[in-house]
């Protein structure tokens, strides 16, 4: 069996008295993709949050590259992550956002590696355009190639297709697919099934709780 690379045990998160996550299990494991399907407000995001240790859970445990996620220090340079909230500086420009995380990273070849991610998600037109003056689509794209421009272990990708036109999404799906296949974990989040081409297990988030996917349960169930 491969090595689990994300692995949660009765996990559960609470805001105040209100509970958000309930007793999650949940286990992907290298070169695997799992889909997590619910509407906003479900839990989706705050989960991915525990998983890249921004946040901690009320209880339980989420395990992450074999370690408590609570205490992954330099484990999370392993991850890329895709919010709500971009990440990227709207006076910079295309290439100079993708050069800066490049260098924080400590990547070599940094201006290659920019003209690459930039390619890749079909912004070379625009690779010198500031950020603020991106649609929302072309500012997805960025987001994209900046979460994983590191040739993460593990993606927590929150929503990756909004916004994006069929172009984008053919573009960001098979960079999706190109990181499973060389033995990335994914975490994707959407509020309805996708098809991207490749194995992935399917769970319903609802009321916090995590279960698996079944086409007869997405009326009863509120998807």
């Amino acid at each position: 069996m491969a090595r689990p690379v994300v692995e949660t045990r009765a996990l559960s998160k609470t805001f105040g008295i209100t509970p958000v996550l309930r007793g999650v299990e949940l286990r992907i494991e290298e070169g695997r993709a799992a889909m997590l399907i619910g509407g906003n407000g479900s839990g989706k995001s705050t989960l991915l949050r525990i998983l890249a240790g921004l946040s901690e859970p009320t209880s339980g445990d989420a395990i992450v590259f074999g370690e408590n996620s609570r205490d992954l220090g330099d484990a999370r340079r392993r991850i890329g992550m895709l919010t709500h909230q971009s990440w990227l500086y709207p006076n910079l420009s295309a290439r100079e956002n993708l050069d800066f995380y490049a260098e924080l990273y400590g990547l070599p070849h940094r201006d290659a590696l920019a003209t690459k991610w930039i390619e890749a998600v079909g912004l070379g037109a625009s690779v010198n355009e500031r950020v603020r003056e991106f649609s929302r689509g072309m500012e997805q794209r960025l987001a994209v190639a900046r979460a994983m421009m590191t040739a993460p272990d593990l993606l927590l990708l929150d929503e990756p297709f909004a916004a994006l036109d069929p172009d984008g999404v053919a573009r960001v799906g098979e960079l999706i697919r190109a990181a499973i296949a060389r033995g990335c974990a994914a975490l994707i989040t959407a509020h309805a099934p996708l098809d991207l081409g490749i194995e992935a297990d399917r769970y319903f988030i609802v009321n916090g709780r995590v279960m698996p996917y079944r086409d007869d349960e997405r009326t009863r169930m509120g998807a």
